[in-house]
């Protein structure tokens, strides 16, 4: 189960889609003992009957509605045979507590809830008699309800709001909105005013059409830029370029310009008395001294660095162009977004329900504040909260990690299979295949690294959270930094596990020594690693702009043309959203399939010279990449032998090639 050394790699050979074993069978036993777990905790909440308080609900006195309760020691109004009594109604239905996200106020169990407004006790016990849904707390008689001394506490609140049962879980929900003004603002600022929050409402609802349409339109957009980035990569890449050279060299002159401005206006000042608007000018004189030297060094590093990596470059833009050419080949690869949003809302959905299970699980206890009931769990149950909540961030990220496996072993069968018309008529499906039959253990170890890492940086977020206006400075510093670092370690292990299953899907080996290779290779090839994250990450980020921008056009010009409504904010603001979220789910995928080529080029350019018997395997686009690199290191290096003749580049090994 741990990680092998290395003699085991110095020895073995990569032999691509040659032999095919399971890998990380341990992992994939506990992982699978881990969801018999999740599986058990869920059973066990149906079992003990949360889940008919949560879809029932209870009232502040420990009864289930709907059903006949058995009596709960120390509470007297417990107990009671709620069978005709199946609604949840609350007292004050507006008094939400927003940080704890739960409604305060007392709940009793009706048989009907107010349809109309109650302006008046009297018109409570009305509605009482009529209906036979007492409104009042249990020990109130429904004749003493305009007279009883507690009725202000134990009566609802006046006016009663009319109100509608849920379809599912029965609480009385008022109908207007404006009772949760309060929670709404919480969350929407900018409403001011119920009128402005009924507007923007009320644009939503008329555009849901436009908006449905739109969102169709970011996802062909999106399959449509993966297809044809091919063809545009090479403009995108080096008007990138251009503009980060410009606008380098633009902000150090403009810097510079200020500088020798500021100084000769400051030595036109020289000889008078100093005055305090002298000293801040002084000041600012040598602060943009300092600034343009800065953006100076900034800029000669940026240049050199350009420089000497423009051939790097132009292998990112090959690698572009190669991995359009996948998607052509792969068409089946455009859909692999779609199953893991899938899988990922069925088990959200599914978590969710069982924890909201758990929620009502436990045992009823009596607040000492309040007098009311609750439902709160008390030793090992505790612990099951936290087994469902390490289940969440796992699974989760196996879902995205097969995602990852998948994608990985579809390229890497387009890659080394030479011939392309043998390809299997599903590489996508093979690929699904050979994940499920071996390698599932592997996914099951790789996502467990990532949530050893998130579980301690989402207890941090949490207690930065809860602590926020409590701690000093000092502490707040130092909990954003462990914050910060355990997201950074979570982005490079993230990486490195997307080429440890690359490693996987080419040699069929085990995570640890997959991620051994893989680290290997990145770290040969160290700068074109750095100038694809950077210059592709940049590049991928620019068609997300760019497909929000067409997306928000159109928008735009079709919530002109509809002129039902008046307020576009929300609308535009779903459409971008939504365009943003279909764009980075398809552009991420298209920038595994660059990372997963990266590593098959660089592996088959290590073991592989084009010479007979050791065929190179890449694609035509990336064959003359590798020919003119030789060219030009046979340009940029006449070296002579002993007898003057030209000495030939090394062509055997990755490093060889710029």
């Amino acid at each position: 189960m741990g990680c092998r050394g290395s003699s085991e790699q110095k020895q073995r050979e990569w032999k691509p889609l040659e032999d095919r074993s399971c890998t990380d069978v341990p992992w994939l036993i506990i992982f699978t003992l881990f969801c018999v777990g999740m599986a058990g905790i869920a059973g066990f909440s149906i079992y003990t009957g949360a889940a008919s308080r949560l879809i029932s609900g209870y009232d502040s006195y420990g009864n289930t509605c709907g059903q006949k309760n058995s009596k709960i020691q120390g509470v007297e109004l417990s107990g009671r045979d709620q069978t005709d009594n199946k609604y949840v109604f609350f007292l004050d239905p507006c008094n939400i507590d927003i940080l704890n996200r739960k409604i305060k106020s007392m709940a009793l169990c009706v048989s009907r809830c107010p349809d109309r407004e109650l302006k008046t006790y009297t018109d409570i016990k009305k509605f009482a008699l009529q209906n036979g849904s007492e409104l009042c707390s249990y020990d109130i008689p429904v004749s003493k309800y305009p007279s009883h001394g507690e009725r202000s506490k134990k009566c609802p609140k006046l006016p009663v709001p009319p109100s509608k049962s849920l379809p599912v879980f029965h609480r009385c929900t008022p109908v207007d909105i404006s009772c949760y003004a309060q929670f709404a603002e919480a969350f929407v600022t900018f409403v001011s005013d119920n009128s402005m929050l009924h507007r923007v409402v009320a644009g939503v609802m008329a555009s849901k059409e436009i908006i449905m349409g739109l969102c169709v339109l970011a996802l062909v957009l999106s399959i449509i830029l993966m297809v044809v980035i091919r063809y545009i990569s090479v403009v995108l890449v080096w008007m990138l370029t251009a503009l980060v050279v410009l606008g380098s060299l633009g902000g150090t002159g403009v810097l510079w310009w200020l500088y020798v401005d500021h100084r000769t206006n400051l030595t036109d000042q020289t000889g008078t008395t100093p005055t305090p608007q002298q000293q801040v000018a002084t000041d600012n004189v040598q602060a943009l001294l300092v600034y343009a030297v800065i953006a100076t060094v900034f800029t000669v590093i940026l240049l050199l660095l350009l420089f000497f990596m423009r051939k790097r470059v132009a292998l990112t833009i090959t690698l572009f162009h190669v991995a359009g050419k996948v998607f052509t080949h792969l068409p089946l690869l455009a859909l692999q977004p779609f199953w893991t949003f899938l899988s990922l809302m069925l088990f959200w959905v599914s978590w969710l329900g069982v924890f909201l299970f758990l929620g009502t699980t436990g045992s009823p206890v009596q607040s000492e504040e309040t007098g009311l009931v609750e439902y709160r769990m008390s030793g090992p149950l505790q612990y099951m909260v936290w087994y469902h909540a390490v289940g969440l961030i796992w699974i989760s990220q196996f879902i995205l990690a097969c995602q990852q496996m998948t994608v990985a072993g579809a390229v890497v069968t387009y890659y080394f299979t030479r011939n392309k018309s043998q390809l299997p008529m599903t590489p996508i499906v093979s690929s699904m295949l050979r994940l499920a039959r071996y390698h599932l253990g592997t996914v099951a170890k790789g996502s467990f690294i990532i949530t050893l890492v998130e579980i301690p940086r989402l207890i941090l977020t949490y207690i930065h959270n809860q602590l926020k206006g409590k701690e000093n400075a000092c502490a707040r510093c130092m909990l954003k930094a462990c914050i910060c670092c355990l997201w950074c370690l979570k982005k490079c292990l993230t990486y490195l596990n997307q080429n440890a299953y690359t490693a996987t899907a080419i040699n069929s080996t085990g995570f640890c020594t997959s991620a051994c290779d893989a680290f290997v290779i990145l770290v040969e090839n160290a700068l074109r690693v750095a100038t694809i994250n950077t210059v592709g990450d940049f590049v991928l980020f620019l068609g997300k702009v760019l497909i929000v921008s067409c997306t928000a056009f159109v928008g735009v010009l079709s919530l002109n043309y509809q002129r039902d409504y008046t307020v576009w904010v929300l609308p535009l603001l779903i459409v971008c959203l939504f365009s943003w979220l279909v764009a980075h789910c398809f552009l991420s995928v298209f920038e595994i399939v660059v990372d997963v080529l990266f590593l098959c080029f660089a592996v088959d350019t290590k073991h592989n010279d084009g010479s007979p018997g050791r065929e190179f395997y890449m694609d035509k686009a990336l064959m003359e990449f590798v020919e003119n690199s030789k060219k030009m290191a046979r340009r940029d290096r006449p070296e002579t032998d002993g007898d003057g003749g030209e000495m030939k580049p090394t062509t055997h090994g990755g490093g060889t090639f710029a």
